[in-house]
């Protein structure tokens, strides 16, 4: 069986160590913010979370980029030419151009390499939602799945990565166009916090508004409860916006309705919570539909 090694792009917004043990590598995308560009890494390249929100809070627009072709290229080539072949994980079409670029060079690296195989899943998710489909797909191949099954199994699990999330400042999703200016000055007001999902389709949906933060908590916790699957691989996953003490309450919120743990709490990463933006919490299982 011909080995393969699993890549996807830093809007899965995994830890490092996390993605290391999983054998998995990372592509990064980018972010401009004080007339600066920061790779979303967690190295000297990229911006501390916390240095983000702090200046996201104090106003800074930060504007994100899709990753290049020449980091995918940096990426796949080594595996290629070492005799592995390559199943690429890509951040929704939906919200970024990166997967087409992903699977556009995969496909010149199959012609440079007509012995070697690139695949690319559309993950059509998000943030750790993208990291707890990754999470799950390195599961597979650690039990010793190949690669064209993994690829089937994927597109069969995809839809069932359920994200349900809820942000402190509407302002954020109105430049991101997700809601309208009016509905973010009256929500701000109310203090109406939406709750969203991510759609079949990979998109961000608004599906209700609550009142009051530890409401919208409530409510998403809630989603968990009546749409999580009962199986062996069920598994939790949070990221924040630089709100980890309400991230670890949704957490035990959700154990106290269905048992389950949180098993990788995060933060929401520069280029996704350059549009989310702070204080914003959002949960990740297995569910029956999204």
């Amino acid at each position: 069986m011909a080995d393969y090694i699993i890549i996807t792009d830093s809007s899965c917004d995994l830890p490092d160590d996390v993605a290391a043990q999983l054998g998995v590598k990372v592509v990064p995308l980018s972010l401009t913010l004080g007339g600066r560009e920061y790779l979303n890494t967690t190295d000297a390249r990229g911006i501390p979370n916390k240095e983000l929100y702090a200046r996201l809070r104090a106003g800074e627009v930060s504007k994100t980029s899709a990753a290049n072709a020449d980091v995918f290229v940096e990426a796949m080539e080594p595996e290629l030419q070492a005799g592995r072949d390559v199943l690429y994980i890509g951040f929704s079409s939906a919200l970024s151009a990166t997967c087409q670029v992903g699977a556009n060079v995969g496909r010149e690296m199959m012609e440079k390499y007509p012995g070697r195989k690139v695949y690319t899943v559309d993950s059509l998710c998000a943030s750790l939602g993208q990291g707890l489909f990754v999470y799950l797909l390195a599961q597979k191949k650690r039990e010793g799945m190949d690669l064209e099954a993994l690829r089937d199994y994927a597109e069969d699990l995809k839809l069932h990565i359920c994200h349900w999330f809820t942000v402190e400042d509407l302002q954020f999703l109105r430049r991101g166009g997700r809601v309208s200016a009016a509905a973010a000055v009256i929500g701000s007001i109310l203090s109406i916090k939406p709750v969203l999902h991510v759609d079949n389709e990979g998109r961000l949906i608004p599906v209700a508004k609550v009142r009051g933060r530890k409401a919208s908590l409530r409510a998403i916790a809630e989603k968990v409860q009546e749409t999580m699957l009962d199986r062996p691989d069920q598994t939790l996953f949070i990221s924040h916006g630089d709100s980890e003490e309400d991230a670890r309450l949704v957490a035990e919120m959700i154990k106290e309705r269905t048992g389950l743990k949180l098993q990788v709490l995060n933060f929401v990463g520069p280029v996704i919570g350059s549009h989310s933006g702070p204080g914003t919490i959002a949960v990740f299982f297995i569910g029956s539909e999204r």
